[in-house]
């Protein structure tokens, strides 16, 4: 790819500009509330757009367009069952208890909810999970420096990261949260053009579907066996794996989304974040899977354009995206949709590391080693967590070069992480029997046996290192990560049931406010009727089965 002054210019101006937020906000952060939290201030519209920027990094937009090559439009199953369905019910039914308690992270939710162990393990385990997600946004940025502008793929890493970490460094969450919302333009109007000129060359959606298999033109139809999708999934294990474990393991208890709705001003606010950012969800299958489909059709016509492949001979699906830039995107155009991808990743790492921070001051620092400093102390430690978070994730970059397909590595790891604790935060939520004793030990067994579940089968070649011949073989990656993530919150359900039976629940009083039938509800200050959270809720529903059936 060449990339002519005006391209290079547009980067710089993006560069610049993001560095300048940092640098104007950090005479607003004087506390670690500030650094850390953004003082619970920002408005409505920011952190809706916000909310669903943080899950609009490099790994969404670069993974996206690989599944949807992969996959095919089967690929929409993340927005309109693995997304929609759980923010619904994170804005009616559980932000409530995470703005109410005045909790400053999910973990501490946890400690209020049942115990310190809960939030020790929950917050060690998350930040693990983040600094992982954020070096696989630091890999796929780099991947695309190295590929389309010859880059190094170490210069492009360090690069990166250090302008990553200079604006979260002066802004603190606040500064994240201001740049995902100019990512979230970018990415639309970096990519949209591509969506046009691609869909007309292939004479629109018709076009598209008569160039290729039915399989990958639909969502649903394909459905009852995974031997008859690219995806390898059967209905049971897309429903409950994905569309209800993972899904609102993810949506429902990552402090990393969780933590755009919490900034904002009052309850109402809250709740209503993620009810708004649904509808841009809805949308965004056009703009992430779409380009995908139009590659593969064109890949498959053996023209001008073509597909890298890896040196094993695979397809490299992670660059599609890239490849499809290169192909269509004039100069000056090339300079904005790489910007958009550079924006992508640019919110994923500080998404990541901005959440990491939090955890890592309020949950791991104060909780267990500094107990009583002043603020400033914590506000300095704030800072140095986000440096030292983004020098892990340089590290972790490197690992996600062992994968084809950087959303087949990231569902295993939600698998992992957020599967078993979904499980808790719905038992803790709605039973008040539930304990401290039975959460901790549901949540280490459900992390066993998602490890377990790996180790004992193989998909695509990974996994199956627990024992000399795998019990089972996985159609698809994809597969092996949905039926890890079912076994995981499975075992942590079961095992915090049975343990809180014979273990001793703290008294009603302590509970108020943190269980649903032992907290008041909220009242309704929102005059306008057709912006009322459960209106918004119905709404955003009712058009999300809408698409589901058009494209069946």
């Amino acid at each position: 790819m060449h990339l002519a002054t005006i391209d290079y210019l547009i980067i710089a101006i993006y560069f610049a500009f993001v560095l300048g937020i940092g640098f104007f906000l950090k005479r607003k952060v004087k506390s670690s509330h500030d650094f850390l939290m953004s003082g619970r201030s920002i408005p409505l519209w920011i952190t809706s757009l916000a909310f669903i920027s943080a899950n609009l990094g490099a790994q969404e937009v670069i993974g996206m367009a690989a599944s949807g090559a992969k996959y095919g439009i089967m690929t929409s199953h993340f927005y309109w069952v693995g997304a929609i369905p759980a923010m619904v019910f994170l804005g009616i039914f559980m932000m409530p208890f995470y703005y109410g308690s005045r909790a400053r992270s999910v973990p501490e939710y946890l400690v209020l909810r049942f115990d310190e162990k809960t939030r020790g393990y929950n917050a060690i385990s998350f930040a693990v999970m983040t600094v992982f997600s954020s070096g696989v946004s630091l890999y796929a940025l780099a991947l695309l420096l190295q590929t389309l502008l010859g880059w190094s793929f170490e210069v492009s890493v360090w690069l990166s990261a250090g302008i990553v970490m200079v604006y979260t460094v002066l802004g603190g969450l606040t500064s994240a949260i201001y740049n995902e919302v100019i990512q979230f333009f970018l990415i639309v109007l970096g990519i949209a053009p591509l969506v046009y000129v691609g869909l007309h060359n292939v004479g629109g959606w018709e076009g598209l579907q008569t160039q290729l298999p039915p399989v990958m033109t639909h969502t649903w139809q394909y459905m009852g066996s995974p031997k008859d999708n690219p995806m390898g999934v059967g209905l049971f294990e897309m429903l409950m794996g994905l569309g209800f474990v993972l899904s609102f393991g993810y949506w429902c208890t990552d402090f990393l989304v969780v933590q755009r709705a919490m900034a904002a001003r009052n309850m109402s606010a809250a709740q209503r974040t993620p009810l708004i950012a649904a509808v841009p969800k809805m949308l965004l299958p056009v703009i992430v899977i779409v380009p995908g489909l139009v590659a593969i059709a064109l890949n498959a016509k053996g023209g001008a354009f073509h597909l890298p492949m890896k040196g094993d001979g695979r397809v490299d699906y992670d660059m599609t995206l890239p490849t499809m830039l290169s192909y269509y995107y004039p100069t000056g155009l090339l300079g904005v949709g790489l910007t958009a991808l550079m924006a992508s990743f640019m919110s994923g790492m500080a998404g990541n590391v901005t959440a990491f921070n939090s955890v890592w001051t309020y949950d791991i620092y104060q909780a267990y080693f500094n107990k009583k400093a002043p603020d400033s102390h914590y506000l300095w430690m704030g800072k140095a967590a986000t440096i030292a978070g983004i020098l892990i994730s340089i590290a972790t970059a490197y690992l996600a070069r062992s994968f084809n397909n950087i959303m087949d590595l990231l569902q295993l790891v939600f698998g992992f992480v957020n599967a078993p604790l979904f499980a808790t935060f719905l038992l803790g939520m709605f039973w008040k029997r539930a304990t401290g004793h039975g959460a901790f030990w549901g949540l280490l067994s459900g992390t066993v046996a998602a490890a377990v579940t790996q180790g004992s089968t193989v998909a695509e070649g990974k996994g199956g290192w627990l024992v000399a011949t795998p019990l089972h073989e996985f159609s698809s990656g994809m597969s092996q990560a949905f039926s890890i993530a079912i076994a995981a919150w499975t075992t942590c359900f079961v095992v915090t049931v049975l343990i809180s039976l014979v273990t001793k629940p703290k008294a009603d009083s302590e509970m108020k406010g943190l269980v649903y039938s032992l907290t008041d509800k909220p009242h309704e200050t929102e005059k306008r009727w057709y912006l009322r959270p459960q209106v918004l809720a119905v709404t955003v529903l009712v058009c999300t089965l809408a698409l589901n059936y058009c494209l069946r």
